[in-house]
């Protein structure tokens, strides 16, 4: 038997060229960027510790100057974001990738985005002004927009509610810094204002008394400022005391209720009545005669009014001054009515 010849066949040749040059191509970059690529990796790991320290001492003062939760957590994703931002800008840069190219790319896609995302950028904006104002924060029990309940998430979009009934409202940020928003547990402390109603032949002086009674009774309505019962209004049926007292923002509930079943059974106690609306109906006997004018209607007779002609301009040669603007006045009226005329024709159709 003869020797075996081997063979390369040139596909495989050409693959064998490629993967050479492939390799040489990266080590000859690794060796004439040795120094950049060890900046690169110092930097990278430099920054994101640098980014963590930040991160934690910002925190650390957020914590210190009392911000809450919500808004804090708010505040650190978005310095969080903008760090490691600039960290990729920066390591960029390192290896040789021109950062004013990819600045002015992100500024056209940012604005881009931002023409089609108004509406989504509007709440991001209006979530920085409820954090940086401190409108409200997590906990406080707030009225907007017809809608009421305790906040308990504040977000880059959407403020989230709990009602009282235990629902889940979600309202856009804009929503909340376009309309008034009524913060009920801002302070500490809440009035609670109740208007009681009596028959107007009841002793004004008792039924105050009564009243005042019933609130310096409960141990959570504060004694100063003292509670007070006063004579409001002279209604149609009634009279009207107005009811007002002091309690911590937490027992506003409780302290009106309160006050509404006790100074009801002291009123039934005292023989203080309570009216309610009367209505009076009479019966009419006597025979209504109306006043008739038996004469039926007179048949019409038409204005006679004087044919117009169109005016020619030897009829505005010979008018004086006077003439020419009554004239000039009249007929700017007509073309005024015919055009409003024609709107309301497009209008309608």
């Amino acid at each position: 038997m003869g020797d075996t010849e081997t063979t390369t066949t040139p596909a495989a040749g050409e693959s064998e060229n490629f993967i050479v040059q492939a390799w040489n191509q990266i080590v000859s970059f690794f060796t004439s960027n040795v120094w950049a690529i060890v900046a690169f990796f110092v930097t990278l790991v430099v920054g994101i510790i640098l980014i963590k320290v930040v991160l934690m001492i910002l925190k650390k003062i957020l914590k210190k100057k009392q911000v809450d939760g919500v808004a804090a957590k708010f505040v650190v994703t978005i310095i969080r974001f903008l760090l490691y931002l600039v960290l990729v800008l920066v390591l960029l840069s390192i290896i040789g990738v021109s950062v004013g190219g990819i600045t002015t790319a992100m500024s056209a896609a940012i604005l881009a985005i931002g023409m089609a995302l108004k509406d989504f950028l509007s709440n991001v904006a209006s979530g920085l002004i409820l954090v940086g104002s401190q409108k409200y924060k997590e906990g406080d029990y707030i009225v907007v927009s017809g809608v009421e309940g305790c906040v308990v998430d504040i977000n880059f979009i959407f403020t989230t509610l709990k009602t009282p009934d235990g629902k889940q409202v979600t309202l856009p940020n804009s929503t909340m810094t376009n309309n008034p928003v009524t913060n009920l547990g801002a302070y500490p402390t809440r009035r609670v204002g109740i208007i009681f109603s009596v028959a107007y032949e009841t002793d004004c002086e008792l039924v105050a008394k009564v009243v005042t009674d019933v609130m310096k009774a409960n141990g959570k309505i504060y004694l100063d400022p003292a509670p007070t019962c006063r004579l409001k209004e002279l209604s149609a049926s009634s009279l009207d005391f107005n009811c007002m007292c002091w309690c911590d923002k937490e027992d506003y509930w409780d302290v009106y209720y309160y006050l509404m079943e006790n100074v009801y059974n002291e009123f039934k106690r005292n023989g203080i009545s309570v009216p309610y609306m009367q209505v009076e109906t009479r019966e009419r006997k006597d025979e209504v005669k109306m006043p008739v004018i038996e004469a039926p209607l007179p048949p019409r007779v038409e204005k006679k009014r004087a044919v117009r002609r169109k005016l020619t301009y030897e009829d505005y040669e010979d008018m004086t001054l006077k003439e020419f603007h009554r004239v000039f006045k009249e007929n700017s009226k007509e073309r005024a009515e015919k055009r409003k005329k024609k709107k309301a024709e497009k209008t309608s159709k």
